[in-house]
């Protein structure tokens, strides 16, 4: 228990103790990138730099997230006030990952209704006969895998609804029931997509509308990942009982919230790219 929680303060906000992580974070993030545009240019050094620095992001992640649990559950830190703050927060980072998901919608789009604009002979992205997807590209069939992905996606949408409910009605075993099938089905869905990616028959240097199917439908695949591995540390949270009594769960909500965006998103993705665009 830190001296500041120790005392009464005549506010209801959480002034937060000096910690070394948002400025370790950021040289892991220096070194991480760096590491990533040595490996790309085939430098020696980008092959320590890289693991190196993905391992310092994700250590930085796990001790800052570790202290801000520790906040909430321990230091009774977080009052109404703050979790409102918090919830703001998640919600202003999932529109920004809205908005990520946008440009890649606005460079299908525009490839694809305007095909014209991107024939030139000098252009390797170039395709003839104004036509979408361009000649040469077998697209892959929507109602096979993606189409069974869909289903696998809506209904994790639902067991994690699910999970919702049993924790407002602090049912711990269904809790950790739900959460478990729902893990399992983001686990297979990302092992669908890989199957996917891998007997493809166009490649993401194959043009305008490889780059733009595995640009768009790649980043959704590695949301899902970050998501699933979301809901897994608040799986085994549920298991340690952290949601129960009134510590709250504004860790399970914000893993909620950032799974319905990643379900919403492969709706759009399904239609558009998949069967709209095939």
């Amino acid at each position: 228990m830190t001296e500041l929680t120790k005392k009464e303060v005549p506010h209801k906000f959480h002034l937060v103790n000096p910690s070394p992580w948002p400025i370790f974070a950021s040289f892991s993030l220096l070194i991480l990138l760096v590491g990533a545009v040595l490996y790309l240019h085939k430098s020696n050094s980008g092959h320590f730099l890289l693991p190196l620095g993905l391992a310092l992001v994700l250590f930085s992640m796990f001790s800052w997230w570790k202290d801000v649990i520790k906040e909430g559950r321990e230091d009774q830190a977080h009052s109404e006030v703050v979790r409102k703050g918090l919830s703001i927060g998640m919600l202003l980072f999932i529109l920004s990952e809205v908005m990520f998901f946008v440009a890649f919608f606005w460079s299908f789009f525009n490839s694809s209704i305007d095909p014209s604009g991107f024939v030139s002979e000098d252009n390797p992205f170039a395709f003839t006969n104004k036509i979408w997807p361009p000649e040469g590209i077998k697209t892959i069939d929507p109602w096979n895998i993606p189409f069974l992905n869909t289903l696998i996606l809506l209904l994790s949408g639902t067991t994690v609804t699910w999970a919702h409910y049993s924790l407002i009605h602090k049912n711990r075993q269904e809790l950790v029931q739900a959460l478990t099938i729902t893990v399992l089905l983001g686990a297979i869905f990302t092992c669908l997509q890989v199957f996917e990616y891998f007997h493809a028959e166009f490649k993401w240097r194959d043009g305008i509308y490889s780059s733009n199917f595995y640009m768009a439908t790649g980043f959704h695949g590695f949301h899902v990942l970050v998501g699933t591995i979301f809901l897994f540390v608040c799986l085994l949270r549920a298991r340690l009982g952290h949601f129960d009594g009134k510590n709250g769960h504004l860790g399970f909500e914000f893993a909620a919230w950032y799974w319905h965006f990643v379900d919403a998103v492969w709706i759009f993705l399904f239609v558009f790219i998949y069967v709209w665009g095939s």
